[in-house]
């Protein structure tokens, strides 16, 4: 029997990316999923008929991750059409980097309001629902820019440290109900972030790394599917870096 069977996961901006690698990982596994994405429609889509051809159900809803009220009117219509929810991915997140003297405050409130209050209104959303079945899943996606820092990204580092944090936070919080909170800091990852560098460029961006790659979507969601699965059943509040040793230097 797949792994994770019978299971119901939500996973945020889960169109592309990472996210995208995360959904196509769960499905593989037998998990239910249902994903939320902001602009990518036709590519949603596409996704969602994919995934439903490996034999699971999928649902991909354009949510406005910021909107608490929508967070939970979707996770609520989640709950009601699967029968359940085991499994929360806070994947949803953007960039905008710049140099602190140059950021403007709308710059500092976006990347806050999609990256730190995104997850917050997930995890709002379905904890309630974990706490009265006495179980459940949460995996939310983080970077190593919260853990070391980064330049440039001082509204990057900063939603992803309070990520970090918050993941602590609450897995102290709700592991008496058997809830498990965990975090994965990705490193350099092929993703659309990257897609405006050149080859020289990534070749100079693996060179930092002591692995000498930039990751993969998948190099991250396997993680993922490890921080759910049985083997990491005795692991909560734990910040895995999925970095190449980027963080190591």
């Amino acid at each position: 029997m797949p792994e994770f069977k019978n299971k119901v996961a939500i996973v945020t901006g889960g169109a592309r990316g990472i996210g995208r690698a995360i959904v196509e990982a769960l499905a593989q596994r037998g998990c239910d999923i249902a994903f939320n994405y902001s602009k990518s429609h036709d590519v949603a889509l596409e996704l969602e008929k994919a995934i439903k051809a490996k034999g699971v159900r999928c649902k991909a809803e354009c949510v406005d991750i910021k909107d608490l009220e929508d967070v939970k009117e979707w996770i609520a219509q989640v709950k009601e059409d699967f029968g359940r929810i085991d499994i929360l991915v806070n994947n949803a997140g953007i960039v905008i980097d710049k140099p602190l003297m140059m950021m403007s405050r709308e710059d500092w409130d976006q990347v806050l309001d999609t990256n730190l209050n995104g997850m917050f209104n997930a995890a709002k959303a379905c904890i309630v629902t974990f706490m009265k079945q006495k179980s459940g899943d949460i995996v939310n996606i983080s970077s190593v820019s919260g853990v070391i820092g980064l330049p440039g990204q001082t509204n990057y580092s900063s939603s992803k440290g309070g990520m970090n944090a918050f993941t602590k936070a609450l897995a102290k919080e709700v592991a008496r109900y058997g809830i498990r909170v965990n975090a994965v800091a990705p490193g350099f990852i092929e993703t659309e972030i990257l897609s405006h560098f050149t080859e020289e460029q990534k070749k100079e961006i693996a060179g930092r790394v002591p692995l000498q790659r930039i990751g993969t979507p998948r190099d991250v969601a396997n993680c993922v599917v490890f921080l759910l699965s049985k083997g990491a059943h005795y692991m909560t509040g734990q910040i895995v870096q999925v970095d190449g040793g980027l963080a190591m230097r």
